[in-house]
């Protein structure tokens, strides 16, 4: 992402001299003349460096304090210049709030070492130190630029799902080479114009043009696919998924991470503000997110009828497979106080509504015979958002969790685990 510097000056030929000498490929140079037109610059871009020249009509100290309350939320460099060598002036003018002072006339090179030294401290200061990628807020400031762009662009959000579970099975240590291997993957796909910087531990953002933004999604889950094999061991792979430990997530069943992408262009809309693409690109993503396999996908151009957007219902739905009536009655009564609309039977049927989740029995240590009701559960497109949990009296956490269930929970069982993990699940399977 190109920098972004605004010179306030009302000469027009130092500050186009100014101008000449930032301005490149990798920094973009704004000139504005009076205090209305400079906050409308630093409104749209946030620029990261403001240079404010004496040669403004109020006192040079009282305009960057002025500034400095008006962008506290953003911090950017102030950078004074001014015909003065006074220390006192120097001292009063870096007092109200700017970070460096500069007399004039200046050495055109010391001018620009200066300015590049600011501003590799901003873009220093604001890197994520795992993946040595601008962070959160630089990468929001990313977005707000590219909103306000005429240029044709494409922002991708890029996720590595069940990471969470990864870094807890397999400590901090490997997750962080599985995080900085996968920045090395993106970062060849792209060039010096476009835009790679962080969102969070496992989320990314992308800024680039917009023709090229399906191949490097297309690239990015046939890469990720590719390498992620290697950061799990023989035995999770050869089972095929992980189990989780740990006092708070023992017993659940844990898919293999992969990527998801979503994708957002303004060939079809132009967004007001980064809030709004933001959303945009999380509703996407969402589309986009497959239960275990990497996928990708791109806005398009809406073909719907006008008045034909679907409110998705919140599915409260709990089904209690439990043929001892105690622990049905138990069950039942709990997650009904809780708000839940549940349902109990003694024996599964399919041709039932489909809940959010469903509690089965695995049956006795002889037949387990919930355990085979799991996998034709499982099999079954009709409960593929659906989540299982199964509760049992035999004690094999593998064999449960290997007929597809989500949750182990060996009896007996604290009802407030059991809870616990209802509340997790619920919001699991609605996708929220």
């Amino acid at each position: 992402m190109q920098t972004v510097t605004l010179i306030i000056d009302k000469r027009r030929e130092l500050s186009v001299k100014y101008k000449k000498l930032l301005e490149n490929q990798y920094s973009n140079v704004i000139i504005s003349k009076n205090l209305i037109s400079a906050l409308k610059t630093i409104q749209d871009k946030e620029p990261d460096l403001i240079i404010i020249s004496d040669s403004i009509d109020s006192d040079l100290s009282d305009y960057c304090r002025k500034i400095r309350a008006l962008t506290y939320n953003m911090r950017p460099i102030i950078v004074a210049t001014s015909k003065s060598a006074e220390l006192d002036d120097k001292l009063k003018i870096l007092d109200s709030g700017a970070d460096d002072f500069i007399s004039e006339p200046v050495n055109s090179d010391e001018f620009v070492m200066r300015i590049k030294a600011h501003l590799r401290r901003e873009f220093e200061s604001n890197l994520d130190t795992k993946k040595m990628l601008p962070s959160k807020n630089y990468s929001m400031r990313a977005l707000k630029r590219t909103v306000t762009s005429n240029r044709p662009w494409a922002c991708l959000y890029v996720t590595v799902e069940n990471f969470k579970n990864y870094a807890e099975n397999y400590t901090e240590l490997a997750s962080d080479k599985l995080l900085q291997t996968y920045t090395a993957i993106i970062s060849s796909a792209l060039n010096e114009k476009d835009y790679l910087g962080s969102l969070a531990e496992n989320e990314f953002l992308i800024v680039t043009d917009s023709l090229k933004a399906e191949k490097v999604a297309n690239f990015l889950t046939f890469a990720f696919d590719t390498v992620i094999s290697k950061f799990y061991s023989t035995q999770d792979l050869k089972r095929g998924y992980m189990i989780m430990h740990g006092d708070e997530q023992a017993g659940r069943r844990s898919e293999f991470m992969h990527t998801t992408i979503g994708i957002v262009t303004n060939e079809y809309k132009k967004y007001k503000d980064p809030k709004e693409l933001m959303t945009a690109l999380v509703n996407i993503h969402s589309l986009a997110d497959l239960p275990s396999k990497s996928n990708y996908l791109i806005e398009r151009a809406k073909l719907s009828a006008l008045d034909s957007v679907q409110e998705k219902n919140f599915n409260r739905k709990i089904t209690v497979v439990e043929k001892d009536d105690a622990m049905n009655l138990l069950i039942s009564t709990i997650l009904d106080m809780q708000g839940y609309d549940v349902n109990t039977f003694e024996n599964f049927d399919e041709n039932s509504s489909v809940p959010a989740i469903i509690i089965l029995d695995a049956g006795d240590a002889l037949e387990k015979s919930g355990l085979e009701i799991c996998r034709k559960i499982k099999k079954n497109p009709k409960f593929k958002n659906t989540k299982l949990i199964i509760t049992s009296v035999f004690h094999d956490k593998e064999l449960v969790l290997d007929t597809g269930a989500d949750l182990y929970l060996p009896k007996p069982f604290e009802i407030s685990s059991l809870i616990k993990w209802v509340e997790v699940f619920m919001k699991e399977a609605n996708d929220l």
